[in-house]
């Protein structure tokens, strides 16, 4: 007998993204995809690093709910994505949670060394709106509905 599929749940999806356009589409394109998961953006990979560590103005766990997925630009100002994907991977209570890059880069260099610091995915971003809508439909499915994923700290 075939097992019952989980049924979609909403997750927070935290992404790391400087640029302010990319911000606003990446917003638009989540709306437009209808799946109800919440996302919340930081500048670069020192404010990601606040958020997940609950540190200064995320310091308040109402304000920083545990993320489903992340979403990692890396090229950013002050913590590359690069560097913020190994702290997440080495940190003991973040390792878990799934962190999808999701650049322009599609230098060979910078896949190789996302997935060899511990990507779950590496998406190249989209060039024309409706396809972003489709990536974040997909990657919201995937990560809240297709997948298993281990309970993580949600306080």
């Amino acid at each position: 007998m075939a097992e019952k599929h989980p049924a979609r749940r909403a997750i927070t999806i935290l992404c790391a993204e400087d640029d302010a356009g990319d911000r606003m589409l990446m917003r638009d394109a989540m709306e437009e995809s209808q799946l109800g998961d919440r996302l919340v953006f930081v500048e670069d990979g020192e404010e990601l690093m606040a958020y997940l560590r609950r540190q200064g103005q995320w310091a308040d766990a109402t304000l920083s709910p545990r993320p489903g997925l992340i979403l990692l630009d890396l090229n950013m100002p002050r913590k590359d994505g690069l560097e913020a994907l190994s702290e997440i991977k080495q940190d003991e209570r973040l390792r878990l949670i799934p962190v999808v890059v999701l650049t322009t880069s599609s230098a060979e260099a910078d896949i190789l060394s996302s997935y060899g610091i511990g990507a779950n995915s590496y998406i190249i971003k989209p060039w024309t709106f409706d396809d972003l809508v489709g990536v974040m439909r997909d990657v919201g499915r995937y990560w809240s509905s297709t997948v298993a994923l281990p309970a993580v700290d949600r306080a």
